[in-house]
Order: C-alpha cells, then sequence, then structure tokens
C-alpha cells in the first residue's frame, strides 16, 4: 500500500509541474511573487526561454542557485528535440522532432542561394485526408502547442547556420498539419517568433498555408495579421477538388473566394495559391483556365507545384510539356506565375510527402 501511495503522490507532484513557457510575463512574475522570489526576475527568464531559446534552467547564468533549483522544482520546458536527420542530394535537411511526450513531428530545411528556409509542422498527423498527401493518411494525434512550433524554427535555423553558414530567412507553416486548425497556437507561435522580446523575425518572411478553411481565413483578417497566406487549391472546380481534398465539401470554391476576398480586404496582404499538377486529372487548358478565373477573386500569385509520388496514392506529375502550357496560359492572363521544383524528394522530404515512418516501413520500400 505504501507503495502505491508513494507513486500517486509523485504523479499528483508531477502534474503540478508548469511547463514555463506557456505562461506570459505576467504570469510567471505572479509565480515568481508566490515563490517568495523578486518580480522583475521574470523578464530576465522570459528573455531567456524566447530570445535565447534555452530550454535549461541550469544555464540561466545571471540567475542565482537557489533561484534556478526552486524553477526546477516548479516548473518545465517541454524542448523539442531533433531524433534524426538527413540530407538530400540538393542540400536539403529533413529532420524528424521528438516531442515531451514521445510524439515525433517532421520539419525541413530548405536551401537556396538567395534563402534559407525552414518548413515546420503545426500537428501531430493531420485530420484532413487529402488524397495526394502522405501526412494526410496519419491519424492527427494532438495540436502541436506554440512553443513546439517555436522549437521547430529554433532547430532548423542553427542547422542553416551550421551546414552552411546563413542565417534563416523565411519560414513556411507547410508541414504535418494545417495551421488554421491549431489557431491559437499557430497565432502565439507567430507572435513570439516576431516580437522584438522573441526571434525577432519580419511577419512578411512566413507563410501560413491552408488547405481552406473559410471561416478561419476571415478569422485571420479581422485579426489582420501580418505574415503571407497561401491556399492550397490543386483544382479550381469543386467536383475535382471534392475528390482530392475531402475539406472542400464543407469549403467550397465559392465559399473560400468570399473568405479570401474578405482577408484581403481586411490586410491588403495578396494571396498565393499552390496548385500541384497531377497528370491527367488537372493540368488540362481547361483547368488552367478554370484557375485564372478564380484568381480574378483576390491580388495574386500561382506557384505550379511538381508531385511528389507517395506510395498510398495513384497520382504521377503532369509532364513537362504540360506543365510549361499551363503556366504560359496563366502568365498571357497576366497572372504571376512561378514553377517550383521539388527538393528533398529523395529523402522524403518534398512537399506532400512529409510522414512518420517506422523502420519497417521504411524498409519495405526500399
Amino acid at each position: 500500500m505504501s507503495l502505491i501511495y508513494s507513486y500517486l503522490c509523485t504523479v499528483i507532484e508531477k502534474s503540478k509541474i508548469i511547463d514555463i513557457r506557456s505562461l506570459s510575463l505576467d504570469q510567471i512574475k505572479d509565480q515568481l511573487t508566490a515563490l517568495g522570489e523578486q518580480g522583475f526576475r521574470a523578464k530576465q527568464i522570459y528573455e531567456w526561454i524566447w530570445v535565447k531559446s534555452c530550454v535549461d534552467f541550469d544555464q540561466m547564468s545571471n540567475l542565482s542557485k537557489p533561484l534556478r533549483e526552486k524553477l526546477k522544482a516548479n516548473f518545465t520546458i517541454n524542448a523539442v528535440t531533433v531524433k534524426e536527420s538527413q540530407i538530400s542530394s540538393d542540400k536539403t535537411i529533413k529532420s524528424s522532432f521528438w516531442l515531451y511526450d514521445n510524439n515525433i513531428i517532421e520539419g525541413v530545411l530548405i536551401p537556396a542561394p538567395e534563402r534559407m528556409t525552414a518548413c515546420v509542422s503545426s500537428q501531430v498527423g493531420c485530420s484532413l485526408t487529402c488524397k495526394f498527401c502522405a501526412t494526410g493518411y496519419m491519424d492527427r494525434k494532438r495540436n502541436l502547442n506554440a512553443d513546439e512550433i517555436y522549437d521547430q524554427v529554433v532547430l532548423i535555423s542553427k542547422q542553416a547556420e551550421e551546414h552552411y553558414g546563413q542565417p534563416l530567412t523565411n519560414i513556411v507553416y507547410m508541414g504535418m498539419g494545417e495551421p488554421l486548425l491549431n489557431y491559437a497556437n499557430m497565432m502565439k507561435s507567430v507572435e513570439r517568433i516576431t516580437a522584438p522580446d522573441g526571434l525577432n523575425m519580419a511577419a512578411k518572411r512566413i507563410t501560413v498555408s491552408t488547405a481552406g478553411i473559410a471561416k478561419m481565413i476571415k478569422k485571420l483578417g479581422d485579426d489582420q495579421v501580418r505574415f503571407n497566406l497561401a491556399l492550397s487549391l490543386h483544382a479550381a472546380n469543386d467536383k475535382k477538388r471534392n475528390e482530392i481534398m475531402p475539406i472542400n465539401e464543407q469549403n467550397s470554391l465559392k465559399a473560400l473566394a468570399e473568405a479570401l476576398k474578405y482577408f484581403y480586404a481586411k490586410t491588403k496582404s495578396p494571396i498565393t495559391f499552390e496548385y500541384i499538377v497531377f497528370n491527367n486529372f488537372n493540368d488540362e487548358l481547361e483547368d488552367a483556365k478554370e484557375l485564372a478565373k478564380f484568381c480574378k477573386h483576390v491580388p495574386c500569385k500561382v506557384n505550379l507545384i511538381e508531385y511528389n509520388p507517395i506510395a498510398l496514392a495513384d497520382f504521377l506529375n503532369a509532364e513537362a510539356d504540360k506543365i510549361e502550357v499551363f503556366a504560359n496560359y496563366l502568365k498571357s492572363q497576366g497572372i504571376i506565375t512561378n514553377v517550383r521544383r521539388s527538393r528533398g524528394k529523395d529523402i522524403d522530404a518534398a512537399c506532400g510527402q512529409l510522414a512518420i515512418k517506422d523502420k519497417k516501413e521504411a524498409e519495405s520500400e526500399a
């Protein structure tokens, strides 16, 4: 009985420990005051965790040792750590990250001559079941906390410095999960990444990508966000989009167009449409005409994306000449159009390929 009692006491005590990064500056100050410490120490701690990205209380060198011991006894820092990294032949780096509860997510560093881009995840898995995306075949286990998104940026930034001697320049929320279904944590992570008492990155260096949740796009407008918005469109008629993206059944193209117009009216920020060109599905001139028509709703640009096949789906990338005809038509209509080539395909780091595989799965696909 005494062993069971002792165990239960330990569990209860651990449950009382607070993740300090879940607290605001004022909340940390209140906690310190309750512990008999001076309130001004809160600002020092806040700087350690958000400006210096410190995840170890013992490294907070301008705090006294007794205070550091109190912090360790009453708080925790649920730091994300790198589990494994792979480097592609094109220098893209994909990393799997351990979370505090033993869940795993993936993030990618995409190096280019002019920029260093971090692609980060917002959820463990995804609930949207897009038919062409590896993450869509995973269950959504939970949302990521804001600090877990922040940590991905910090860790990928270190990789940029260590491997290529360059700082991180851009962040895209295009990894695992749907950012707008984790709205509060996504927004808090952006705030911590862009704040002067955070990583102090410019909001215009950040792009949040959505599969298309109309009411949340409107909320972005109401919140007058300063980061960029990208919509994963992939088809500009409802029949085809329903087929590959079930989310469209509740968020039709008409509803999305209205939401995007609302967003633009509030923010004056142009939209990026992401359009994967699938072989014999959405790669005809008629598809390009439908896309051009949809583009008239808001100031925008189009990224035509090379498809990266996955074992769970039968889609193939469109032929190069078809993509060229498609792009040229959009350009002829005055639409800014870029053709994006895959990066990190050989290590399953390219668009739509992020998914956690166990060792047996990896070996069976090899």
